[in-house]
C-alpha cells in the first residue's frame, strides 16, 4: 500500500473514531465541529493565497456575508436549510464581485482592502435593522434538518456535515491544483508579467480563486449559523473568522493541501483545551508566539516540517542498516 493511502486510511480512521468516542460529550463534539468550521475557512484562504498568491485579512466579510443570507433565506423565504446553505455560498461569491476592483492592488494592499470590504459589509449588516434585525442580530434560526433517519441538528450529525464539507473543499483545492489553471497559477507567483506574455489571463485566474475561495467561506458561514441558531454582527464578522484560518493555515503548511486543514483543527483544539485553561484572558498571545515559532523555525508549516523529518529518520536508518 502506498503511504498516500496508509495516511488516508489513518485519518478516516480518526475521524471516524471521533464520534464513537466523544459521541455522547457534546462539549468534546462541539469543539471538533467548531475546529472543523476554522478548518473549511483556512482550507478557503490557503486556495486565495497559495494559488491566488493573495493574502486575505477579510475572510471574515465572506463568513459573514453566508451566515446571515442562509439565515434569512430559511426564515424570511422558508427555504430548506440544505438549499439555503449552497445558495448562500453564492451570495458570498456575489459579494466577492464587490470587491474584484481591489484585485488590481497586491500585497499588503490587497489585504486591507478585503479589510476595509468585512467591515463595510458589517455596517450594512447593522445599519439594515428591518431586514437583518441590526445589531441586536437575528434570533432562532432554523437547525439542520433530519436526513435519512440522521439527525444532522444534534452534534455528531452537525460533526458529520462540517466533515464532509471540509474533505470536499480539500478535494477542490487539489483538484484545482493539479490541473493546467493550478499550474498557470504557480507560474504566477514567479513572474505574472511573465505569465501575461505567453497568454496566460492572471486577472481571470486570480478573480476565479477568489470567487471559489468565497463561496467555500460563505458555506461554511451558513453552517455555522444553522448550529449556533443566533447571529448578530460583531460575531458573524469577527475579525477571528480572518486571522484565526491565517494562523491556522500557516501552522499546518499552507501550500500543502492537507496542511491547513489538519492546522487548524490542531490549533483549535490545542488553544480550546490547553492553552485557555493556562492563560483564560490571554490566550491568543499563545497563537501568536507559536505562529513566530513557526515562522521563524519552520516557514514552510509543520506538515512539511514533519514530512522532512520522517524522511530523514527514513535515511538515516537506510544508513544505519547499511
Amino acid at each position: 500500500m502506498k503511504k498516500n493511502q496508509v495516511w488516508m486510511a489513518a485519518l478516516a480512521a480518526v475521524l471516524v473514531a471521533v464520534p464513537l468516542l466523544w459521541g455522547g460529550n457534546n462539549y468534546v463534539m462541539s469543539l471538533f465541529v467548531a475546529g472543523l468550521v476554522v478548518s473549511g475557512i483556512a482550507v478557503a484562504w490557503a486556495l486565495l493565497g497559495n494559488l491566488g498568491g493573495m493574502v486575505s485579512f477579510g475572510h471574515a466579510a465572506f463568513f459573514g456575508v453566508g451566515a446571515y443570507a442562509s439565515a434569512l433565506l430559511t426564515m424570511k423565504a422558508g427555504l430548506p436549510v440544505l438549499v439555503a446553505m449552497p445558495i448562500a455560498g453564492l451570495v458570498s461569491m456575489f459579494s466577492a464581485v464587490l470587491m474584484m476592483p481591489a484585485l488590481r492592488l497586491s500585497g499588503p494592499y490587497f489585504a486591507l482592502a478585503i479589510l476595509a470590504y468585512a467591515h463595510i459589509f458589517k455596517i450594512i449588516v447593522t445599519e439594515w435593522k428591518d431586514f437583518t434585525g441590526g445589531a441586536g442580530g437575528v434570533s432562532s434560526i432554523p437547525v439542520l434538518p433530519t436526513i435519512f433517519g440522521l439527525d444532522l441538528s444534534v452534534r455528531v450529525g452537525q460533526y458529520t456535515v462540517v466533515v464532509l464539507l471540509v474533505l470536499a473543499f480539500v478535494a477542490v483545492y487539489a483538484a484545482i491544483r493539479r490541473s493546467h489553471y493550478g499550474t498557470a497559477l504557480r507560474a504566477m507567483h514567479d513572474s505574472e508579467d511573465a505569465t501575461r506574455v505567453v497568454g496566460v489571463n492572471s486577472t481571470g485566474l486570480k478573480s476565479m480563486m477568489l470567487l471559489v475561495s468565497a463561496f467555500m467561506t460563505g458555506v461554511m458561514g451558513a453552517f455555522n449559523a444553522h448550529t449556533i441558531n443566533f447571529l448578530e454582527p460583531d460575531y458573524a464578522f469577527s475579525g477571528s473568522w480572518s486571522v484565526l484560518p491565517i494562523v491556522a493555515a500557516i501552522f499546518g503548511g499552507y501550500r500543502t493541501v492537507w496542511g491547513p486543514a489538519l492546522g487548524a483543527i490542531a490549533i483549535y483544539l490545542v488553544d480550546q483545551l490547553l492553552f485557555k485553561n493556562w492563560l483564560p484572558t490571554g490566550h491568543h498571545i499563545v497563537l501568536g508566539v507559536l505562529l513566530g515559532a513557526m515562522i521563524l523555525f519552520a516557514p514552510d508549516g509543520l506538515l512539511p516540517a514533519l514530512r522532512r523529518k520522517h524522511k530523514a529518520d527514513n535515511k538515516g536508518g537506510a544508513h544505519a542498516a547499511a
